[in-house]
């Protein structure tokens, strides 16, 4: 494990570096992030979550815009009126988890949607016209264990997919026969944890391919050749707590390396040091800091990309509901008043859309 030093954590600078950054509607980043604003909000909050500062965003409007991101087909987009995909129902699922709010939504309907999207080979498609990569595979896996749910989707295909989309190195591509790249090592180890085949990873080649990843500098990068990335921190850390060989990297080099990378003026983390920084590489910066159990940052959940004490009361909670043996009844939709609609119309499109998604729900169970 690392050791801390100096530089420190400027923990109240990134927590009013995401704050502002959230509430600046008129800045350039703000708008041309919108199609992914859904997974902005679950990096924020989580980052925020994880700096014990999630009480600094207003609950109750946080759940209603993921909740108003939701489609008739169950899915989410990524922002209000956006099309449906599997990243970013992850997104809204773990927001949702974050804030304790998984009961607001129906989940056999979320679930509904992400089986509708695996393929007869196991793998699943982003969304309805069809890309496949093993990122989806992993979303779905993530979502159906948050949702407690797994055996709602095929595991065993989704498994053996995966495992198809292993290399000679021992890495892992976005489909059979790809580049190992460490962000695809990410999310195919960590989809066969959640679905109960860690022991099928080649442990030791992988994880010496990934502690080839970190440079001269500390920084760890996705592919060789390539530059140190912030984010790195996590896809490539991640991997290698799942696999219990954490240890097989400089931590304290790897420290050094992000606390490199904040703005000690304005908060918030770059990619790299000197580079401006965002809310994504914020969030992972801050997750490979717990990962190396330093700063003070809290544990963090390698295969759920969760703190772990939310999945700690999450599974407490499923826990209870499978002892009483009653299901939840589906949430009501959401009011106008509820919504983050500004537009009546917008919302009671979005609502008849709700509503026929609903209903060609129940005619497929009768």
């Amino acid at each position: 494990k690392a050791v801390a030093s100096d530089p420190p954590l400027a923990r109240a600078l990134h927590r009013s570096y995401i704050l502002r950054v959230s509430s600046d509607t008129d800045s350039f980043e703000f708008q041309v992030s919108e199609h992914l604003r859904l997974s902005g909000v679950y990096w924020g909050a989580c980052a925020l979550h994880l700096l014990g500062e999630l009480q600094s965003l207003d609950a109750a409007q946080v759940v209603s815009f993921v909740r108003s991101c939701q489609r008739g087909c169950g899915g989410f987009g990524g922002n209000l009126g956006h099309d449906a995909h599997m990243l970013y129902t992850l997104s809204a699922v773990q927001v949702l988890a974050l804030f304790g709010a998984l009961h607001t939504v129906d989940a056999g309907r979320v679930m509904r949607y992400v089986a509708s999207l695996q393929r007869p080979d196991g793998s699943f498609a982003g969304d309805e016209w069809g890309e496949v990569d093993t990122r989806f595979s992993y979303c779905a896996l993530c979502c159906a264990s948050l949702l407690g749910k797994l055996g709602d989707i095929d595991v065993a295909a989704a498994v053996r997919y995966v495992r198809a989309c292993e290399n000679f190195d021992g890495g892992y591509g976005c489909e059979p026969g790809g580049e190992s790249h460490a962000g695809q090592v990410f999310t195919c180890v960590g989809a066969l944890a959640i679905g109960g085949e860690l022991g099928s990873v080649r442990s030791e080649e992988l994880a010496w391919w990934l502690c080839e990843r970190q440079t001269p500098g500390g920084g760890l990068n996705g592919r060789p050749q390539k530059d140190a990335d912030v984010c790195y921190s996590w896809w490539v850390l991640s991997a290698m707590c799942l696999l219990r060989r954490d240890g097989w990297i400089d931590g304290e080099a790897l420290r050094r390396f992000i606390l490199s990378c904040q703005d000690e003026e304005d908060g918030g983390i770059a990619d790299k040091p000197g580079d401006l920084p965002d809310v994504f590489h914020t969030f992972f910066g801050i997750a490979g800091l717990s990962l190396l159990g330093t700063d003070g940052v809290p544990p963090i959940d390698a295969a759920h990309a969760m703190p772990a004490s939310v999945m700690e009361q999450l599974r407490a909670e499923q826990a209870a509901a499978a002892s009483e043996g009653r299901p939840s009844p589906p949430p009501e939709f959401l009011t106008f008043v509820e919504s983050a609609f500004t537009s009546r119309a917008e919302y009671d499109r979005w609502a008849a859309e709700m509503e026929a998604g609903r209903e060609e729900a129940e005619g497929d169970r009768t």
